[in-house]
């Protein structure tokens, strides 16, 4: 089994990318493999909309899009994290949802009954608006999503800062453990 990470914030290896790898690590004490896909160094245009995506592909090609959603559709799993910018997701994880919202309406086996998992880190407020945002992505995509103990959400202004929220740390720890069991059941049955 496989996990992509997606880190929608514009920081490398930020907050963000701190709690997808808390995630991961147990996730991979289960035996799933990880991946991690860092949105800062990635083009993503937003959807135009066209309805050209019904062959399982966006047809808009000059940007980074379709490789980030192919790593997406091979995956078992998938965990989507933002900052909160503006009190919700990035730029950047916006437009990645809305493009890959819209390839997976067009073609609906492409991402059904895969395991999801939402995580955001938050500086003060707007964090469950970030959370949100991305299970509603994967409640309409037919995403089965884990859950934790509280939302899963950290707090921490500068990079690095989410490591002393340790209540927050501790539900990444268990979302990591939850996943991995939704994982493990979902591909008993095959």
């Amino acid at each position: 089994m496989k996990v992509v990470g997606i880190n929608g914030s514009s920081r490398a290896d930020g907050n963000t990318f701190i709690l997808i790898n808390t995630v991961f690590e147990e996730l991979r004490k289960e035996g799933i493999n990880t991946e991690m896909i860092q949105l800062f160094n990635k083009d993503i245009k937003p959807c135009r909309g066209c309805g050209a995506c019904r062959n399982g592909s966006c047809t808009l090609e000059n940007d980074d899009f379709n490789r980030v959603f192919d790593k997406m559709a091979e995956a078992d799993g998938i965990i989507l994290g933002s900052p909160v910018y503006s009190a919700d997701v990035s730029a950047r994880m916006k437009a990645l949802l809305e493009r890959a919202g819209y390839v997976a309406a067009m073609n609906p086996e492409i991402l059904r009954h895969k395991a999801g998992a939402a995580v955001a880190a938050v500086r003060r407020g707007g964090g469950m608006t970030a959370v949100d945002t991305l299970n509603h992505f994967f409640l309409n995509k037919e995403i089965f999503v884990a859950g934790s103990t509280y939302w899963n959400m950290v707090y921490g202004k500068d990079s690095g800062d989410v490591l002393k929220d340790e209540e927050g740390m501790r539900n990444m720890k268990n979302l990591g453990q939850n996943m991995a069991y939704l994982l493990k059941k979902l591909h008993s049955e095959d």
